[in-house]
């Protein structure tokens, strides 16, 4: 007959095999329908050019480490090679974050060229093959910001970005930009008189990306398509359902593509067009709540007006260091999160951390997780197994 610490252990054994619900043998890879959903119950954590606080933006450590903290969407910004494939990459030109400037042998490749109206000179990525731009690695952007790995990435293709998010443990969304479409189409010329935004939406088709806003089909593979240009979010209208957001840039900036003011395009008639094309809007942040000397003021209506016409508000960029931070917040940046999700009531936002948005959303959540609970349920159990066990020694 079996001793008592021998039978506890047994049912110990049990418990833990029960409480965490996984056979002995290997989960199939690859099924979208097992993962974990993606939540819907708080505001998106979207994770800016992936967790670029930390890494180099718009790399493939990047996404992963942003994935890994919590992200519900990991935010890509996409442009295109010479020789048309789409990459993600934020700026026209490489100079910034990359060591384009080391390599010699693409010194004459130093261009002048209009983008949005004003003359940019620098190495653009339009001027360069794919292969070539493979050849060169990625630099963080910001001084202030670790700059150990730079030199160790590589620039990604959009279909790798695609395949990261596809690739994770849980249902992970995307939320890619049509990055200067007007310079895209300019520069480079793709088969059958397709354009920049063809070639965006049928990469999306070709990885399964379908369906209206909380749709069966959008909730297995989630995704927002953003842009500053109204006129490349009509024009995909005709060619996906996929719900789109409208970037809004500062109050001094027109629209890319139709030159329209800040104030023409958040009236409330504009408001009123646009819904018919997106599900929300993407304003930078200091034009929801401006601020004067690094305080921030009295609050605009943008976010009450935009709720009444059923549109979301996802502004950009949250950042955690003291250059973004404004001295209301004393250098804290959940009391930032706090601000912003509760009292000024926004539906998701852009952040460089991740991490710490992920972890306030925790912390303050009401809402209890399923595996949250399996997880507190099998804690108690297994203490009071040790407790029993402690009692034989």
């Amino acid at each position: 007959m079996p001793s008592l610490p021998s039978l506890v252990l047994f049912v110990f054994l049990l418990l833990v095999i029960g409480c965490t619900s996984r056979p002995f043998y290997p989960l199939p890879s690859g099924d979208i329908g097992s993962r974990k959903p993606l939540q819907t119950f708080r505001p998106y954590n979207i994770a800016h050019r992936g967790s670029n606080g930390e890494l180099p933006e718009e790399t493939n450590p990047a996404y992963m480490r942003a994935i890994e903290e919590g992200a519900d969407f990991i935010e890509t910004d996409v442009l295109s090679s010479k020789d048309g494939v789409l990459i993600c990459f934020h700026d026209v030109t490489l100079d910034n974050t990359t060591d384009i400037a080391n390599h010699k042998k693409f010194a004459d490749r130093k261009r002048t060229y209009e983008v949005q109206g004003e003359n940019m000179t620098g190495f653009f990525t339009v001027d360069f093959t794919l292969e070539e731009l493979k050849s060169l690695r990625v630099k963080q952007r910001c001084h202030f910001r670790d700059q150990q790995f730079n030199g160790k990435f590589q620039i990604i293709t959009f279909e790798e970005f695609i395949t990261i998010a596809l690739d994770a443990h849980r249902v992970v969304g995307i939320y890619p930009e049509i990055k200067n479409p007007v310079f895209i189409n300019q520069h480079v010329k793709w088969s059958h008189g397709k354009r920049f935004e063809d070639k965006f939406v049928e990469t999306l088709q070709k990885y399964g990306y379908k369906g209206s806003y909380l749709s069966k089909d959008w909730l297995r593979q989630p995704v927002f398509i953003q842009s500053f240009a109204p006129t490349s979010l009509v024009y995909i209208s005709n060619k996906t359902d996929l719900p789109k957001i409208l970037l809004i840039d500062d109050v001094t900036v027109p629209t890319q593509d139709t030159n329209q003011s800040y104030w023409e395009i958040t009236s409330d008639k504009y408001l009123d067009y646009i819904k018919q094309y997106v599900v929300g809007i993407g304003p930078w942040k200091d034009t929801v709540v401006p601020a004067v000397k690094n305080y921030m003021i009295t609050p605009t209506d943008l976010v009450t007006r935009a709720h009444t016409h059923n549109l979301q508000v996802h502004p950009y960029t949250f950042r955690n260091e003291f250059p973004f931070l404004h001295f209301n917040f004393s250098q804290d940046p959940y009391m930032e999160y706090d601000y912003w999700l509760n009292e000024i009531g926004i539906d998701g936002l852009f952040t460089d951390f991740t991490g710490s948005l992920h972890r306030f959303q925790e912390w303050t959540s009401d809402h209890q997780h399923d595996d949250d609970d399996d997880n507190i349920t099998a804690s108690k159990i297994l203490h009071k197994i040790a407790l029993l066990l402690s009692s034989y020694k």
